[in-house]
């Protein structure tokens, strides 16, 4: 594997501190694990944030953005225009291979600089927030525990729709473009299922945090 600024950065931290990967298919239920995490003293570090943030107006991806799309790929207020972009890339692998090597790069640099400021704050943990986890051979050797946050197809639809503009066939074409649910499942180290209220899923966040507490890495199923 090519080294990368998150890969040379969290290499450096194996053994040191437990590195944990957080990932599910979209409307899984991530951002609640993580945020619920975070109340219990990781550190979280969510790539999608990072990538929300190098895309905002004035942000560290947005000159080359436009270099390299034009100003029709940005919002009136100098973002990049998600729904465009999503709407360019989605069936064009070109765009979408140009788009990565912009804010790939950023992207690993800013993670592996939070890692790095973390650890030498004294973080309990870190909480590495990547939705394409599986997808990417990136990650494979540097997480120490990979969780995967699960919940039935028909959920993630619900829930999507529930808190975007995305209609059921758009949402359907994201998640045929992820890896399947069988497979996230078969790389999980622990599994959350998120299939009902948060008040379920709680203890199980909970139950993962003193797990990692207590092992560091030993891997465990939960349901």
């Amino acid at each position: 594997m090519a080294s990368t600024p998150t890969h040379s950065a969290l290499i450096k931290l194996k053994g040191q501190i437990p590195l944990i990967g957080l990932t599910g298919g979209i409307g899984s239920g991530k951002s609640v694990v993580a945020k619920r995490l975070a109340e219990l003293g990781a550190t979280v570090i969510d790539s999608d944030q990072i990538a929300h943030d190098i895309t905002a107006p004035s942000g560290s991806a947005i000159a080359a953005i436009k270099a390299s799309f034009g100003p029709a790929a940005l919002a009136a207020d100098g973002s990049l225009d998600r729904p465009k972009m999503r709407s360019l890339v989605f069936d064009d692998p070109a765009a979408l291979k140009t788009l990565e090597a912009i804010t790939h790069p950023l992207i690993q640099a800013e993670t592996a600089r939070q890692a790095d400021l973390a650890h030498q704050s004294g973080a309990l943990y870190l909480v590495f927030v990547v939705p394409l986890l599986v997808e990417s051979t990136h990650w494979c050797d540097l997480i120490d525990h990979l969780v995967v946050v699960d919940c039935p197809h028909e959920v993630q639809i619900a829930r999507v729709m529930q808190r975007s503009n995305l209609n059921c066939a758009q949402i359907e074409q994201i998640i045929n473009k992820q890896a399947s649910r069988p497979d996230r499942l078969a790389a999980a180290d622990t599994i959350l299922v998120n299939q009902g209220s948060l008040e379920d899923l709680v203890p199980k966040i909970d139950a993962l945090h003193q797990l990692i507490i207590k092992n560091g890495t030993e891997p465990s199923n939960s349901a």
